[in-house]
């Protein structure tokens, strides 16, 4: 991360029902060059899922790289859909 990165807002793009959901969207966003804060883990059990009754997990971007992250967010969330009514359908 570069001075000015380190200068600029982060903003939410999503919040993901799950942790793993979560972690599927940052690698994403990782694999097409957008860092998002929180995507290391120490964890030793990342796939642990939040507690019933618990808020979504935070997906955030650097602010300059929203437009571009909400858009891969937007065809994984598409491609899934897809992918659940062929499911169906079959």
């Amino acid at each position: 991360m570069n001075e000015s990165d380190a200068r600029q807002r982060t903003v939410v793009v999503h919040t993901a029902g799950t942790t793993s959901e979560a972690m599927v969207i940052r690698a994403l966003l990782e694999s097409a060059g957008i860092r998002s804060p929180g995507s290391v883990s120490t964890d030793p059990f990342p796939l642990r899922e939040t507690p019933e009754g618990t808020h979504g997990v935070e997906v955030v971007v650097l602010e300059s790289e929203a437009k571009a992250a909400e858009k891969i967010i937007a065809e994984y969330h598409r491609s899934a859909k897809e992918l659940r009514d062929d499911a169906a359908s079959e």
